[in-house]
C-alpha cells in the first residue's frame, strides 16, 4: 500500500515463512507477489551496517528489502533483487542461492593453460584423488533450418587461424541472466552484462575456451572472413576506443568490414544489443603468437587473449560451442539452427608417441616406481599409454596438454602425482672440476687480487658489439680484429657481431660513466674474444684480459697531488701483475705504429715475454677518442690470457729481510735515442756483479744541451750485501767496471759523477 506521508515510499507486508512483518520500501520495482531478500532487524549487511527497527516518515519499518549491490553480490542497485519463485520462504539467502561455496584463488603457471578453467582444475583434482571426472551433459534441440543456408566462414590466414567454428542461434530474447549464472560469474570476478554475453563468459570459465557472440543482423552477407588487417586500418572495439591496426593483426570480418580483433576483443559495430534476435556464436583456435603480438601492440589484455596466447585445446572448440548453444537456448529462449560450421584447413596434430622408459624415470627421481603405477598416473591424466616392450611405453598426451612434448615432461607429471614428498632426500653429486678449470680459476683469482689492490674494479660487458667497432678503433685493413662474426638473430644493430677485442667495451664503459659525471676510472675485464673463420666454421676463441685507467691518479688525494693518470700508471699495474704471476723475462718494446690497434704511436708499447708478444698497453689515440666521443685521455692494456695461463709460475720464493744497508749510485748516460732503456738495463744485468740488487731508470731527457739524435738516460744502481756492510771502495770498483762495459757496448758517454 502507499505510504501516507510520502509519494515514493510504499508499505510492504512481508511474509517470512514464520510470520509477517511491515517494511517501508522505496524501490521502484516492488510489487505484490515478488520473492525478495529481506534483512531483518539485527541483520548485518556489507558496509558495516546493522538493520534496526526505525520509523520512516512516521511509519515503523521492521527490516529492509535489499538490492544486489546492498547485499554485495552484484552491481545492480536499480531496485530490490528479485529471486526465483520456487524458493521456500524463510530460508537463509546464502543457502537458497547456493552462496556457501568457497572461492579459490589459484595461481596458474604460464605453461598450464589447461588449468585456466573450472574443468581444467576439476581434471587435476580428479587425477590427484583418483576419482572419475564428470563432464557436463550437452543436449539441445536443433531447428530444421540448415546453417549453411544463412552463414559461411572463410579463413584466409590458416597459419594464424587453423580452426574456426560457428553456430547460429535465432529467436533469442536479450535480458538479464538468471541469478545462478550472474552469481557464479561475479564470484570469479566477471561482471554480468546480459544473458548472451554472460553465456560466453560462463563457458569460457567452465571450459577454458573463449567465445564471442556477434549480432547476426550486423554481419553483412552473413559471412565470416578471417584475414589480416590492412596497414593503418581503423577499428573501434567494444570499449569504444579507436584502434589503428598493423598489417600483422589478425581480424574477424564480415563480407565488407572488420568486426573483431581475433582472440582479443569484438567490435562496437557487431555488439549484442537489447533488440538482438539472432546470434552467430564463434569458437576458434588462434595461433598463440599472433594473439600475444596483437594484444601487446594494441594494449588490449583481455580474459580471452590471456587464454588464447597461452594455447587453448584445438579439439575442445566444438564442445565449448555446443555448450554455449545449449545455455543460450536455455536462458535466452533461442532456437539453435541445425549443424555448425567447422572450418579446419590446417589440422593441429597432438604430440604422439613420446617414448617413456621406466628405468629412466626411476633414475631421474631416485625412486623405484613400478611400471603399473606409472601407467595408472598417466592414465588418470587422460594420456594414452601403450606398452612397446617390458619397461618401455609410448605415451600420447591429450590435446589440451600442449606443455607435454618430451620424456622429461612425462617424468615430471609422474613425480608430481606420485608425490614430491616421496622423493628420497640425498646430497647432490659434486663433480670435481678438472685440473685445467682449477688452474684457470686460480689464475683469475690472482689477477683480480692484484688489480683490485691497484684500485681497479672488474666490469662485465656484453660479448655483442657494433660492426662499426673496428672502424671506431681505427684497425687497419687485414687486421685480425676485423674478422667479426655476425650474429644470425641480433637483438639490435648495435649488438650484431661478436667482439674481437675487450678494448671497445671498456671505452664504451668509460664514455657512459663520463656522461654520468664519473670521470675517474680504473677498470678491467676478462673474457673471450671471437674471430670468424668463415661460413659454417666455428669461430676462433681467445681468452683476454684488458684494463683501462683515466682521470685522476687518486680518487681522493689526501697527501698526494691531483696528478692525471698516465702511461706509467698503466705500465706499473701490468708489471706488478706479471711479477705476481711469476712471469720471467718480461720486457716492453716501444711501438711507433700504435701496436696496430687504437693506441697512440710513441705512447704505446708491446709487452714481450719469452720472446713473444703477449699484449699491448698505451694511451688511446686522440682520433679514436674523437670518434667515440671521449673527451679525457685514457690508457689501456690488453693481454693474452692463454699465454698467462700456460706460463705463469705457482712457485713462491721467499728471501730474508735485508740486515745490512744498501748503497746507491746514479749515472747519466748520453746515448743514442734508438737505444731503449730496457736494452741498457739488460746489458747492465749481464755485467752485473753479485752485489747488484736493483737497476731502475729515473729520468729521460732530450732538449737543450743534448745533441740531436741523443738522449740523457739517468739510471740508479743499488748494491747490497747479505753478509756485511759495504764499503765505498768496494762498491766503486765493481760499479765502475760495470758501467764502463755498458758504455762500451752501447757507445754511450757517461755524464754523471759517481757518488
Amino acid at each position: 500500500t502507499a505510504h501516507p506521508n510520502s509519494d515514493r515510499l510504499v508499505l510492504c507486508d512481508v511474509a517470512t515463512g514464520a510470520g509477517n512483518c511491515r517494511v517501508v520500501c522505496g524501490a521502484p520495482n516492488v510489487k505484490e507477489g515478488l520473492i525478495v531478500p529481506l534483512a531483518k532487524v539485527g541483520s548485518s549487511i556489507p558496509g558495516g551496517y546493522t538493520i534496526k527497527r526505525s520509523a520512516i516518515r512516521g511509519i515503523e519499518s521492521e527490516g529492509m528489502l535489499c538490492s544486489e549491490e546492498e547485499l554485495g553480490i552484484g552491481d545492480d542497485s536499480s531496485g530490490i533483487m528479485v529471486l526465483p519463485e520456487n524458493l521456500d520462504l524463510g530460508q537463509d539467502l546464502a543457502v537458497a542461492l547456493d552462496l556457501t561455496d568457497q572461492v579459490f584463488d589459484i595461481g596458474v603457471t604460464p605453461n598450464r593453460s589447461d588449468c585456466l578453467s573450472i574443468m581444467g582444475i576439476a581434471r587435476e583434482i580428479a587425477a590427484i584423488t583418483g576419482v572419475k571426472l564428470r563432464y557436463p551433459v550437452i543436449e539441445f534441440q536443433e531447428s530444421d533450418e540448415e546453417i549453411s543456408s544463412s552463414a559461411s566462414v572463410d579463413i584466409l590466414n590458416p597459419e594464424l587461424c587453423p580452426r574456426y567454428t560457428a553456430r547460429l542461434i535465432k529467436n533469442i530474447t536479450i535480458k538479464p541472466s538468471p541469478a545462478w549464472m550472474r552469481l557464479r560469474l561475479e564470484a570469479v570476478g566477471l561482471r554480468a552484462i546480459n544473458n548472451a554475453v554472460d553465456v560466453t563468459n560462463f563457458v569460457m570459465m567452465e571450459t577454458g575456451q573463449p567465445l564471442h557472440a556477434f549480432d547476426f543482423k550486423f554481419l553483412e552477407e552473413g559471412r565470416i572472413v578471417v584475414r589480416g588487417a590492412a596497414e593503418g586500418e581503423e577499428f573501434t572495439s567494444l570499449d569504444g576506443k579507436k584502434r589503428i591496426l598493423r598489417g600483422d593483426t589478425l581480424m574477424i570480418c564480415d563480407g565488407r568490414k572488420p568486426v573483431a580483433v581475433a582472440g582479443v576483443m569484438g567490435g562496437l559495430n557487431s555488439e549484442v544489443v537489447e533488440d538482438t534476435e539472432a546470434i552467430l556464436l564463434e569458437s576458434a583456435y588462434f595461433s598463440p603468437k599472433a594473439i600475444r603480438r596483437s594484444a601487446r601492440q594494441l594494449g588490449m589484455a583481455t580474459d580471452a587473449s590471456f587464454r588464447f596466447e597461452r594455447g587453448v585445446d584445438p579439439e575442445g572448440v566444438v564442445r565449448a560451442l555446443n555448450r554455449a548453444a545449449q545455455l543460450l537456448a536455455e536462458v535466452a529462449g533461442g532456437t539453435v539452427v541445425k549443424n555448425h560450421i567447422d572450418s579446419y584447413p590446417r589440422k593441429i596434430e597432438s604430440v604422439a608417441g613420446i617414448p617413456l622408459r621406466v628405468k629412466r624415470v626411476n633414475d631421474i627421481l631416485g625412486m623405484s616406481i613400478s611400471a603399473g603405477t606409472m601407467r595408472d598416473i598417466l592414465g588418470r591424466l587422460e594420456m594414452i599409454v601403450e606398452e612397446r616392450e617390458p619397461g618401455n611405453f609410448t605415451v600420447t598426451p591429450p590435446t589440451f596438454r600442449a606443455d607435454i612434448t618430451r620424456e622429461i615432461d612425462l617424468i615430471e607429471e609422474i613425480s608430481r602425482l606420485y608425490g614430491y614428498d616421496k622423493i628420497p632426500l640425498s646430497l647432490p653429486a659434486v663433480v670435481s672440476p678438472s685440473g685445467e678449470a682449477m688452474a684457470k680459476a686460480e689464475l683469475l683469482s690472482k689477477i683480480r687480487s692484484v688489480l683490485n689492490g691497484f684500485g681497479y674494479q672488474e666490469v662485465i660487458n656484453y660479448s655483442f658489439i657494433t660492426p662499426l667497432a673496428a672502424d671506431l678503433l681505427g684497425l687497419p685493413a687485414g687486421d685480425k680484429g676485423r674478422r667479426m662474426l655476425a650474429i644470425r638473430n641480433p637483438l639490435t644493430e648495435e649488438a650484431s657481431v661478436m667482439r674481437t677485442s675487450l678494448v671497445y667495451g671498456l671505452l664504451e664503459t668509460m664514455r657512459k660513466n663520463a656522461n654520468a659525471g664519473s670521470g675517474n676510472l680504473k677498470i678491467f675485464e676478462t673474457g673471450k674474444v671471437f674471430y670468424s673463420r668463415g661460413e659454417e666454421q666455428l669461430p676462433e676463441e681467445e681468452e683476454r684480459l684488458a684494463g683501462l685507467i683515466t682521470g685522476s691518479r687518486y680518487d681522493v688525494p689526501l697527501y698526494a697531488g691531483e696528478g692525471e693518470a698516465d702511461f706509467y700508471d698503466c705500465k706499473g699495474a701490468v708489471e706488478a701483475l706479471l711479477a705476481a704471476l711469476g712471469m720471467e723475462n718480461v720486457s716492453f718494446r716501444s711501438s711507433e705504429e700504435g701496436n696496430r690497434c687504437c693506441l697512440h704511436p710513441g705512447r704505446s708499447s708491446e709487452i714481450i715475454a719469452a720472446g713473444a708478444s703477449i699484449g699491448c698497453l698505451g694511451e688511446v689515440h686522440r682520433e679514436v677518442r674523437e670518434r667515440m666521443d671521449l673527451r679525457e685521455r685514457a690508457c689501456i692494456f690488453e693481454l693474452n690470457m692463454g699465454f698467462l695461463a700456460g706460463r705463469s709460475s705457482k712457485s713462491v720464493v721467499f728471501s730474508e729481510v735485508p740486515r745490512y744497508p744498501s748503497v746507491a749510485r746514479d749515472v747519466a748516460f748520453l746515448i743514442s735515442e734508438d737505444v731503449t732503456a730496457a736494452d741498457l738495463i739488460a746489458r747492465a744485468r749481464r755485467h752485473a756483479p753479485e752485489l747488484l740488487e736493483q737497476v731502475a731508470v729515473f729520468d729521460v731527457y732530450q732538449g737543450k744541451g743534448i745533441p740531436e739524435g741523443l738522449k740523457s738516460l739517468a739510471v740508479r744502481f743499488v748494491y747490497r750485501s747479505s753478509k756485511k756492510t759495504l764499503m765505498d771502495s768496494e762498491v766503486n770498483d765493481i760499479h765502475n767496471q760495470m758501467i764502463q762495459a755498458v758504455a762500451t757496448e752501447t757507445e754511450a758517454k757517461i755524464r754523471g759523477l759517481e757518488q
